[in-house]
């Protein structure tokens, strides 16, 4: 990538500006995501709350940047890099307000759960599906603030470890209500929260196709993982392994 390499050094400043509003969005969303994960596992209603009341910001930060996009489109007339650093941020800032929405929905969730036991008793497996989906947001940011491909395919990895958890909690809160009918309404609502953290971590992995798009030049959307690591990353460990794999079979 080749930013900040123009002779307009307004130009330079634009681009680099449009970049740190993306990362400062990305902080607040991993602030809400974090509050939201803290006020379901401790009963925190009064975290819960500021978190949905800061939704606002996150999508009033999303309309600026795509006005700042949309601005510099119309004046620049960016082309290659420059045009997918655009295109990418537009992408990644809506991804970013959806997981503001998520991390809005388990807020107001926790507001409404009246039975506590039912997350007590599951503690364990919403604290590890919330650090796994939180682990996947906060590295698939840094992959975009250092624009690194390949942290960016390593973190693609992971979505099979989250869905893996997410099915797991779905099963255990299935039980939960055929021996409890009492507590379907608050197993409901719980389980809605593990699918938003779910759905943050695909949200994430989305971030982590636009950082290999922007820097690679390939859209690498809908495709397997296994492709996406030996067409763009035949270096890597785990593209030579597939590679053996394949051989050997």
């Amino acid at each position: 990538m080749n930013l900040g390499q123009h002779i307009s050094q307004r130009y330079n400043q634009e681009l680099e500006d449009i970049r740190n509003q993306v990362l400062k969005m990305g902080g607040l969303v991993e602030q809400q995501t974090t509050h939201a994960l803290q006020s379901l596992l401790k009963h925190d209603a009064i975290l819960a709350e500021t978190v949905a009341s800061r939704d606002d910001e996150v999508n009033a930060m999303e309309v600026a940047i795509d006005e700042e996009c949309t601005r510099v489109i119309a004046k620049r007339q960016p082309a290659a890099s420059d045009l997918r650093l655009v295109i990418a941020v537009i992408k990644v800032i809506t991804d970013l307000e959806r997981i503001g929405d998520e991390a809005q929905k388990i807020a107001k969730y926790t507001q409404r759960l009246s039975m506590r036991n039912t997350v007590d008793d599951l503690h364990s497996e919403l604290s590890h599906l919330g650090v796994l989906a939180l682990d996947t947001l906060r590295d698939a940011l840094d992959a975009f603030a250092r624009l690194d491909a390949n942290k960016a395919v390593e973190i693609l990895g992971r979505d099979e470890a989250i869905d893996k958890e997410f099915n797991n909690l779905s099963r255990l809160l299935i039980t939960h209500m055929m021996e409890d009918p009492r507590q379907i309404k608050s197993a409901l609502r719980v389980n809605w929260c593990a699918r938003s953290l779910e759905r943050i971590g695909d949200h994430a992995q989305n971030i982590c196709e636009y950082v290999i798009y922007l820097v690679k030049g390939k859209d690498v959307r809908h495709k397997s993982l296994e492709h996406i690591r030996q067409k763009y990353f035949p270096d890597s460990p785990s593209a030579a392994a597939g590679m053996n794999t394949l051989s050997e079979s």
